[in-house]
């Protein structure tokens, strides 16, 4: 139960913080583009987000956006390895 709402408060906020950079990267809504919309990322990316920087400038965002994937990840399968030792 509380890997199941880890999750979901998890894949909740990311979807909130993506949400918030695409509209300020695009100027979605009216919103003006705003150069730190994505600020929002970088602590559900952590880790992985200090890795962008070996890559280009332009791939930078977009990498940043997806880091959170690799801990939503990440989280699903320690609850799935949890749940299997639950069982034996």
């Amino acid at each position: 139960m509380v890997c199941r709402i880890t999750i979901i408060a998890f894949a909740t906020l990311y979807l909130l913080a993506l949400f918030a950079f695409l509209t300020g990267t695009f100027g979605w809504f009216g919103q003006e583009r705003d150069p730190l919309s994505g600020v929002f990322l970088l602590p559900l990316g952590l880790p992985w987000v200090l890795a962008v920087d070996l890559f280009s400038e332009s791939a930078k965002p977009w990498l940043a956006a997806t880091a959170p994937v690799l801990n939503l990840l990440a989280l699903v399968l320690i609850c799935r390895w949890a749940r299997g030792l639950r069982q034996e």
